[in-house]
């Protein structure tokens, strides 16, 4: 309810611009108040709690606790839940900020990648899941290792190639073609998989990202399927303006 009308009942997008950032001004200390912060998370399931996470992480009593933090994400993304509101905060937050992507890539998947490969439980492989399909604008020599490293589990392919196919398509997505090419030709998809005749193609020809070379999907397009299949996909696998 709200405090200047009791009677009216916010709605949880209400709540969360209301007192998502006042859990930073709580008598706890800064990891107290991150887990608090990723309770409301849970609770509500809006992404502007996400937003004040990070506006608390960048302020003058900032950096928060990268340990809870961290492990607040992960176990969010490991979750056998919606986590949309985590993924979307990687996303547009997190691995679009050139300052601050490599870390967070490094934080949710990166650094034991090779543990998710060799243990393959669901949770690990949810996280796995999760975090390749939205690391489009993560830069590619900080995503490569990951992701070839991810190449060597099947489970995880058709999660590689949408991040593949995130990192051509989105605004601020990065690949080398060269490099990508060969990691598009050890997953093991089906050959109708949408977008994959297209893809090879683009970086056949040398295209590292759809907005620095507009035409080349289209001309893709038309040449693997006569120009039918695979229109408006200039807004798959991720955003095409800034936010």
């Amino acid at each position: 309810m709200s405090d200047a009308e009791p009677d009216v009942l916010l709605t949880a997008n209400q709540v969360a611009h209301s007192w998502s950032g006042d859990v930073f001004a709580e008598d706890l200390d800064a990891a107290g108040q991150v887990r608090l912060a990723l309770g409301l998370l849970d609770l509500l399931d809006e992404y502007w709690v996400t937003c004040e996470i990070r506006f608390a992480n960048e302020g003058a009593e900032g950096p928060l606790p990268a340990e809870v933090l961290w492990d607040g994400y992960r176990r969010r993304l490991e979750a056998d839940r919606d986590a949309e509101a985590v993924t979307y905060s990687l996303w547009v937050d997190w691995f679009e900020d050139h300052a601050t992507s490599a870390t967070a890539f490094a934080e949710v998947l990166g650094n034991d990648v090779d543990r998710v490969v060799a243990e393959r439980s669901q949770p690990l492989l949810r996280r796995a899941r999760r975090v390749l399909e939205c690391s489009g604008p993560v830069r590619w020599p900080v995503k490569e290792l990951t992701y070839r490293t991810a190449v060597r589990l099947p489970d995880l392919h058709p999660a590689v190639f949408r991040g593949l196919l995130a990192s051509f398509h989105d605004v601020y997505g990065d690949l080398e073609p060269a490099a990508a090419r060969v990691l598009l030709g050890r997953l093991d998809l089906p050959t109708n998989t949408r977008h994959l005749a297209a893809l090879r193609h683009v970086l056949d020809a040398g295209h590292a990202n759809h907005h620095r070379s507009p035409d080349a999907w289209d001309d893709a397009v038309r040449s693997c399927s006569g120009g039918a299949a695979g229109r408006g996909t200039r807004h798959m696998g991720g955003r095409t303006g800034s936010h």
